[in-house]
């Protein structure tokens, strides 16, 4: 083995490269100091994009149709199908949309792509077997009849709070897109469809034939027959619901979404909500004018990313995460080049605070005052922990250089928010807090199984991060004390934790190696050497490291969880590196080779490719690729080794 010396090159090489990242993400910065990078998912939502409007009819926008069909096209899996992540495996839904949607651009079912689309979503079982998201579209265009989706009464919106299921139980993102989908349901539009199109022939029954799902694999018998059999009482007697009463759930819904649809950021400030109003509007009879209907109809089309030749549609934008991750790079960077930009960014993120709105989260924790940042440009009603830590840990990180009383102000907030929102069980969720109605997961509508939004390790370590960095531990806060508590109880056998909205152990991993040394746990803690060994173990032979979307298949109870390694990528290498160094390893061979690596694929731009998706939407049904995580945080490395280096202690002293 060469010496950690010898694979460096040299340290002037280290800084070259450190310069030269620097420099890129400096270029990407927008004319307000703020960085937003594009996110982008699968296939299924500029497939919904284009359904979209012609189940509207829609004046056609064939340029914009013929570029999303080629973007389409490209990213069609050897299996014929369509993945949910870059070379992954077959997915049902996403095929059968993505099929859809190019026959309503006017691919011809004959084209070689169609036939080998449809010969594999035919080996496969047929459409049939799409979820519960996509048997809604096909409903909507009168391909299958209602009786192939679960009974969705609009007057659950009048439930009260102690009530078994209630929209307060499930997470933000479920609320959102169910609250129009429970008016679409009662009033059963069908598509304008002018062309008429449909997809008959994905099918190996009559489409109309077709009940409900199956069971899904983490559903349990029991509970699912429970609400199998209340489905079907629900689709005899729903019938008879009075019409008053079923007018003033239609009215308590439209309230709901018209207090939340954010302007052309729109309701939830996430495309499939922000479509559904839209449906739900054309289904009350609102025209295209409509003020609310028209404003988010334009959110929609602000989601385009649109290219010389491709065009695609994201699931929503990431200007808060974006800049608050740019920001804790250049930080860590330090040279004056990179310190201004990165106070100009968090000077840009100080008023998109939320301060005077009481969120759905208000509902469980009616005493704690608003503070959070929201993950996108606006959507107050829905600011998240994971953002806010971080832009915290940012700022607190910039006024020990720089006293700002901003600031400190917003710190206080933020962190006075986050405080008030630790679960019951001691960790800390996305956007909720106790969202821990865990049965709900069995309800046929759940068939994804990310219907709540629990704790999970990698924001609960993000929380503890920002405490212990603010200067809290285990013995001066309870909070803390009961995060790391949840911590040692989350960590799995082989020594990593998982990460809920990152690919997968390895960034969860990095998360809570970050908190437990903010934290003051010793580096010698047997949770902490486990870890560190852990990772060291997966690290690949071109000395970076990876990881497939397919660990999330092992998440579920019944199986034992574990790793399915992948092949390199800038981004989790960067987190691999970040956690090794939180928990003291900055001497390691390992990290000296995942640096070599970051530094000998750096590209002539200072920056570094990565197609493949690192990040997570929802574990086995939904993932991103977040154009700026190959950005950022390989230069966050770079930078944390150069600097460590150059210390008596080598001990990171910040919270990520």
């Amino acid at each position: 083995m060469h010496s950690a010396a010898t694979q460096l090159r040299s340290t002037d090489g280290l800084e070259a490269s450190i310069v030269s990242a620097t420099q890129g993400l400096l270029n990407d910065r927008q004319a307000d100091g703020h960085w937003v990078y594009e996110l982008e998912a699968d296939c299924t939502i500029p497939a919904e994009y284009v359904l979209l409007a012609h189940y509207l009819a829609e004046p056609a926008d064939t340029v914009l149709e013929a570029k999303i069909a080629n973007y389409l096209r490209r990213i069609q899996g050897a299996h014929g199908g369509w993945p949910l992540v870059h070379d992954g495996e077959f997915d049902m839904s996403a095929s059968v949309k993505a099929y859809f949607a190019l026959k309503m651009i006017g691919d011809s079912i004959d084209a070689p792509h169609m036939v080998r689309a449809r010969e594999a979503i035919h080996a496969q079982g047929g459409a049939a077997k799409s979820n519960v998201f996509t048997r809604f579209m096909l409903a909507l265009f009168g391909v299958t009849t209602w009786r192939s989706v679960p009974v969705l009464p609009v007057e659950i919106t009048l439930l009260p709070l102690w009530f078994p299921f209630h929209l307060n139980k499930i997470s933000y993102w479920a609320r959102t897109t169910l609250v129009p989908l429970l008016v679409l349901a009662a009033l059963k539009p069908r598509a304008k469809n002018p062309k008429g199109v449909g997809i008959d022939e994905l099918f190996l029954q009559d489409p109309r034939s077709i009940g409900m799902t199956a069971k899904a694999a983490h559903q349990s018998w029991g509970w699912f027959l429970f609400f199998r059999a209340l489905d079907s009482v629900l689709r005899v007697v729903e019938p008879l619901f009075p019409k008053r009463l079923r007018a003033r759930a239609i009215n308590e819904a439209v309230a709901f979404i018209e207090e939340r649809l954010n302007g052309e950021d729109g309701m939830g400030a996430i495309f499939p909500p922000m479509a559904n109003a839209v449906m739900m509007y054309e289904a009350l009879g609102k025209g295209a004018d409509y003020p609310p209907r028209a404003t988010q109809r334009r959110g929609l089309a602000k989601l385009l990313v649109i290219g010389a030749d491709e065009a695609y549609c994201q699931p929503c934008v990431s200007p808060v995460w974006d800049t608050a991750l740019t920001c804790h790079a250049l930080l860590e960077a330090g040279s004056e080049a990179a310190l201004a930009p990165a106070r100009q960014g968090l000077d840009w993120l100080v008023p998109k605070q939320v301060l005077d709105v009481k969120g759905d989260w208000a509902v469980k924790s009616p005493q704690t005052r608003p503070g959070g940042w929201a993950f996108q440009y606006n959507n107050a009603h829905y600011p998240d922990l994971d953002d806010t830590a971080v832009v915290v840990m940012a700022m607190d990180r910039a006024r020990r250089a720089v006293p700002n009383p901003a600031y400190d102000a917003a710190i206080d907030r933020g962190r006075e928010w986050i405080e008030g929102m630790q679960s019951k069980d001691g960790g800390w969720a996305a956007f909720d807090v106790n969202n821990l109605e865990y049965y709900l997961n069995n309800i046929p509508f759940s068939d994804h199984g990310a219907l709540l939004d629990p704790p999970t390790e990698d924001v609960t370590a993000r929380c503890i991060s920002m405490l212990a960095q603010l200067g809290e531990t285990a013995s001066t806060s309870p909070a803390v004390a009961a995060g790391i508590a949840y911590l040692r109880k989350t960590q799995l056998a082989e020594g990593s934790w998982y990460g809920r909205w990152g690919l997968n152990y390895i960034y969860g991993t990095w998360s809570v190696l970050c908190a437990l040394n903010a934290a003051g746990i010793d580096h010698k803690d047997p949770m902490v050497r486990k870890a560190a060994d852990w990772l060291v173990s997966v690290q690949n032979a071109d000395g970076g490291w990876g990881e497939d979307a397919a660990s999330y298949r092992l998440g579920y109870k019944e199986f034992d969880p574990g790793f399915d390694g992948g092949p390199t990528t800038p981004s989790q290498t960067a987190w691999a590196l970040l956690g090794l160094m939180a928990a003291g390893e900055v001497e390691n061979p390992a990290v000296a080779r995942g640096v070599e690596y970051l530094m000998t694929t750096q590209t002539e731009k200072g920056l570094w490719d990565e197609q493949r998706y690192t990040a997570t939407g929802f574990p086995r049904v939904f993932y991103l690729r977040y154009h700026g995580y190959s950005k950022f945080f390989p230069l966050w490395a770079l930078a944390r080794f150069r600097n460590l280096r150059k210390t008596n202690s080598r001990v990171v002293g910040v919270g990520m």
